[in-house]
């Protein structure tokens, strides 16, 4: 595990030299997508390469340390594969940004979308209990992107990937086909250990305001939610792999998978969710972060100043590099991509 570490690291040298020599220039944009047979605003956020005159600059009053863009900057003149992002509960389409970023240096289009009612300024319980909401928000808003007349002409329709962090990992595994199995979820949820696992900070009390009626009633009427459109599927620390029980329940993905979590992730263990997941997934690719690395490893990296505030979303253990780690994840990302999106 060790040597296949550095290993990885040694593979990051290009995007590390690309960054250094400012090749590649991010421009940025912000679209504003409405569900309306949903009732949901889907808020998304569009990095991609530009060949912009502009300076890049960086957002004013950031917490997180993330490259400097251009905002509205001019699209590309050639096509090129698509990315789309799903953040963790209670986060936000600008959580994975480290990843936006590296992916984007390597050729990608890149669009995270903002779950309606399940980010960290938009809090709605029943949006943190129905998780198959998300699947179709990403491809209600891949829809979108693609009737854009002005990014349909910068997008390999054939060359459409997914990444996702945490209930965004679910949410990537489910566009590949896999299906929930309500009751398993729910029953795991009522054991000691189920009980602990919901037990989310970004939501304390969440399990409270339960109305299993509804969550029930959301599940049955949801639509089956694989999509064809995407053909390869990044899926770190995914959640909730409690309700899975039986392989046939991937029997609908057909598409590769890579599996990323880390080793001593308290928030989704990953004896139940990402090693369980790989076990049930026979033909997915696993990768655990070793050590002491935990479950918000993979948000941004914060400035001195959010760091020095104590969250602990935004520190991790002294012996792990978040700066070092999402770089190599990211490496495997633009690898796993670049190899399956051909």
């Amino acid at each position: 595990m060790r040597f296949k570490y550095i290993l990885s690291l040694l593979f990051l040298l290009p995007l590390a030299a690309i960054a250094q020599n400012g090749e590649t220039v991010i421009g940025e944009r912000t679209f504003y997508f409405n569900d309306t047979i949903r009732n949901r605003k889907l808020v998304t956020e569009i990095w991609y390469p530009t060949n912009d005159d502009r300076k890049p600059s960086p957002k004013e009053d950031y917490p997180f340390l993330t490259e400097p863009t251009v905002r509205n900057g001019v699209y590309p003149v050639s096509k090129h594969p698509l990315i789309l992002l799903s953040h963790g509960t209670g986060g936000g389409r600008m959580t994975l940004e480290w990843m936006a970023d590296l992916l984007v240096k390597q050729g990608f289009i890149v669009a995270a979308v903002d779950h309606w009612g399940n980010t960290y300024d938009h809090k709605i319980a029943i949006e943190f209990l129905t998780p198959w909401q998300r699947p179709q928000d990403i491809s209600f808003v891949l829809t979108q992107i693609l009737k854009d007349k002005s990014l349909d002409q910068i997008i390999d329709k054939q060359r459409i990937g997914a990444a996702g962090f945490s209930i965004g990992g679910y949410t990537v595994l489910a566009l590949a086909g896999a299906r929930l199995d309500l009751n398993a979820l729910t029953a795991f949820t009522k054991t000691t250990e189920g009980i602990k696992e919901t037990a989310i900070p970004e939501f304390p009390g969440l399990l409270k305001t339960l109305d299993e009626a509804a969550v029930r009633e959301s599940f049955i009427n949801s639509p089956v939610l694989k999509d064809g459109r995407i053909k390869a599927f990044f899926a770190i620390c995914p959640a909730i792999g409690q309700g899975f029980i039986h392989e046939n329940q991937f029997e609908s993905v057909k598409d590769p998978v890579y599996l990323v979590g880390a080793q001593s992730d308290s928030i989704a263990p990953v004896k139940t969710n990402v090693k369980h997941y790989h076990q049930l997934l026979s033909k997915s690719t696993l990768y655990l972060v070793p050590g002491k690395a935990g479950h918000y490893l993979f948000l941004n990296e914060a400035n001195t100043e959010v760091k020095k505030s104590g969250i602990a979303m935004f520190n991790d253990n002294p012996s792990v590099n978040r700066h070092a780690v999402h770089e190599l994840v990211g490496g495997m990302a633009v690898e796993f991509f670049k190899r399956n999106l051909t």
